[in-house]
């Protein structure tokens, strides 16, 4: 069922203006790549769930198969199969090279967000 969650989509957006943010002004060998890698996990389970009154474990699973499955696509180069290469935007969204410390931090991103849920860190849904 779609319905919108204000406090999720407020921290969507949080975020997201924190990983712009880490993208354009920090340019060193752990927050960009790292901790930008475990923020995109948050920043993506709590886009979902603005929209959609799924449960926690099966949302933040989702996202995290979703984030192995673009590190995948690095991993085969798929940005280079398709042409976009030169594609700014594409290589930014669906990155250009596989890293194994990548697959870490989003499974850190995973258990930190289950544990802000379990913790009620994370705003609760609006019934």
């Amino acid at each position: 069922m779609v319905t919108i969650n204000k406090n999720y989509l407020a921290l969507t957006f949080l975020l997201f203006v924190i990983e712009i943010l880490i993208a354009l002004y920090i340019h060193d060998d752990f927050i960009r790549p790292y901790l930008g890698d475990v923020l995109v996990v948050i920043l993506i389970y709590c886009f979902v769930k603005s929209f959609f009154k799924i449960p926690v474990f099966n949302a933040a699973v989702a996202v995290l198969v979703f984030s192995y499955f673009i590190e995948m696509l690095q991993y085969f180069n798929f940005v280079t199969k398709l042409g976009l290469e030169k594609n700014k935007i594409a290589k930014i969204v669906l990155g250009s090279s596989f890293e194994w410390l990548d697959i870490i931090a989003y499974t850190v991103g995973f258990f930190i967000l289950l544990l802000l849920e379990k913790r009620k860190f994370i705003f609760k849904e609006i019934s």
